[in-house]
């Protein structure tokens, strides 16, 4: 996986577990739930990548 890919991915999952954090925090289901669904679509696209990168080799 390249780097760029790999920090965007990861980046994406963070910022889904600080969303889903704050919206634990104030209360807010709809940001809890938007930030697991941030979470999934960054984990789903690390995984991707992954097996990409395991068909290459």
């Amino acid at each position: 996986m390249s780097a760029g890919k790999k920090i965007k991915h990861t980046t994406e999952t963070a910022k889904g577990k600080a969303k889903e954090t704050a919206g634990k925090a104030v209360g807010n289901e709809r940001m809890v739930a938007k930030g697991k669904a941030e979470q999934v679509k960054g984990d789903a696209a690390q995984a991707g990548q992954k097996a990409k990168d395991a068909l290459k080799h």
